[in-house]
């Protein structure tokens, strides 16, 4: 609402429409009439009625139960009808695309009078472009579906690949050529895995765990098999529609019988007496993107071993919702295929060589998931941060509690030690090549994973105790906080659970032991 068309009062004459039939109230220097809307507030007519809020100026009370985006609502905004004659807003307003001012909000190469060695200015430049976009089409998607469950809307999938942002999620490599990257701001030969770190930390800012992984992820962890193993006919066939967001692909290894324990797998593949096709028979569990895949990359049991086929959805396959912790926006499913039958070109990679297919894609998909953990555990740092700033204990700030500080030291140190070893492995990646990265870096992403899903756990139980009972709430000031809090445990079970990553960590480090090192 454009306030120079507003009428100006003073806060005497405000003082004058304290009562029952008339009731005004200041917040952030703009007048409201709560009249007719006493009698549907959440909290009841008397909260509005209270002296020290009838007629008043009530910012601090206001702020004290009310998230920012309240006032942005239609139906709150037209409850607007004047301003303070001579005062200014006292908290901002949020802004897209805008850097956030609270210490360690943001990573330190993104704050004010810091400097990096990795981030150049295209990468900066990059940032900036990709946190508009994303504050206007991926966040406000982003709240309507976490909660109704339904797959991130085509419109912004579509508006994801218009930028290529679906190529870009995949890393630096051939499949980026000839491609017009952020409408050309960064040149395909240019890109590196600090733009895609900057991607993904990007989008975690949404705030909505499920709809994050909705928002094609499993792209991110399906397809590469495909790129790097499959035929050039396979890649011609899949490829353009998936990166054009008009098919979709998942991954699908997981079953309820095997975990990370992929020679565990009981889903079979076995050929058809010509040779010509596969007869794949078995299920999969906590697929993600499932429900809405229109193919899988699929871990078999084989004559020769463990074997990855590509399946496209047909006769035979059949996918059931599972309903998890976060949102059905992931499109989490059950999988079945029965008596499916597939070309044997759709085989990727050698028969019986499997293990090699999933190993090269294992590093990416982790450090992907170190890269949305940084971030949200900053995510969430930052609200404990505004938090404890404006709520009132014992007629103090919240952050006067030398407890409360002690928390907050706690998150922050988290915070800044997993992102510089996230930007640390990143500049290893940009410098290894793919088989270098295989060899020098499968225990450093391991461990760093561990760390950075362990720590997020931490700091998620450390945010709901500053947020107390709030932090259990799924509506109002805490809600970020319960969401996180309740949502965390997926990054620390995805791509291998904590001790299994920390125990490849150890054996990886004892394989290059030296044999003649003694203390």
């Amino acid at each position: 609402m454009a306030t120079n068309n507003l009428k100006q009062f003073t806060k005497d004459e405000v003082a004058t429409h304290n009562k029952v039939d008339d009731l005004w109230v200041v917040i952030n220097a703009k007048v409201y009439n709560l009249t007719r809307f006493k009698d549907m507030h959440p909290g009841g007519a008397a909260v509005l009625l209270d002296e020290e809020v009838a007629g008043q100026d009530a910012t601090e009370a206001f702020f004290g139960l009310h998230l920012m985006e309240v006032l942005d609502k239609p139906q709150y905004q037209r409850l607007q009808v004047g301003v303070i004659a001579g005062e200014e807003p006292s908290i901002r307003a949020h802004s897209f695309g805008a850097i956030s001012d609270v210490p360690y909000a943001e990573p330190t190469w993104l704050s004010p009078g810091y400097h990096s060695p990795y981030f150049t200015e295209n990468h900066r430049q990059f940032q900036q472009e990709l946190r508009k976009f994303v504050d206007e089409f991926v966040t406000p998607d982003a709240m309507i579906h976490e909660d109704d469950g339904k797959r991130p809307s085509q419109s912004v999938l579509d508006k994801m690949a218009e930028l290529e942002l679906h190529a870009m999620r995949l890393g630096p490599g051939k499949h980026l050529k000839g491609r017009k990257l952020m409408n050309g701001l960064v040149k395909p030969e240019e890109f590196d895995y600090f733009h895609e770190l900057i991607i993904t930390q990007e989008v975690a800012r949404c705030k909505a765990r499920g709809y994050g992984d909705g928002l094609m992820s499993g792209t991110v962890i399906g397809l590469p098999p495909v790129l790097n193993f499959g035929s050039e006919e396979l890649k011609a066939k899949l490829v353009p529609d998936i990166f054009a967001a008009k098919k979709f692909i998942c991954l699908a290894v997981s079953e309820a019988q095997a975990g990370s324990d992929v020679f565990g797998l009981q889903t079979t593949a076995v050929k058809t007496d010509d040779g010509k096709h596969w007869i794949i028979n078995g299920t999969k569990k906590w697929i993600t993107n499932a429900t809405f895949a229109d193919y899988f990359t699929v871990g078999c049991k084989t004559e020769d071993g463990f074997t990855v086929i590509l399946v496209e959805r047909g006769e035979g396959v059949e996918t059931r919702p599972i309903k998890t912790s976060y949102s059905s926006a992931a499109g989490t499913a059950f999988v079945t295929f029965d008596n499916v039958k597939v070309p044997v070109g759709n085989t990727l990679g050698e028969e019986g060589g499997g293990i090699f297919v999933m190993l090269s894609n294992f590093n990416h998909e982790r450090w992907v998931m170190c890269c949305t953990s940084a971030r949200s555990q900053r995510s969430a740092t930052e609200a404990c941060l505004q938090w404890t700033s404006q709520r009132k204990a014992f007629g103090k700030p919240l952050n006067a509690q030398a407890v409360i500080r002690n928390r907050i030291a706690a998150m922050i140190s988290r915070c800044e030690s997993v992102q510089s070893w996230l930007e640390n492995i990143t500049y290893q990646m940009c410098n290894m090549s793919y088989r270098q990265q295989s060899t020098k870096l499968a225990g450093q992403i391991a461990f760093l994973k561990s760390y950075s899903t362990s720590c997020a756990q931490d700091t998620a139980r450390d945010a709901v105790q500053i947020f107390g009972g709030r932090g259990i709430t799924q509506s109002g000031m805490g809600k970020m906080i319960e969401h996180y809090h309740r949502t965390v445990p997926f990054d620390a079970l995805l791509g291998g659970a904590e001790d299994v990553l920390s125990d490849l960590g150890v054996r990886q480090a004892l394989r290059d032991m030296p044999m003649d090192s003694r203390l």
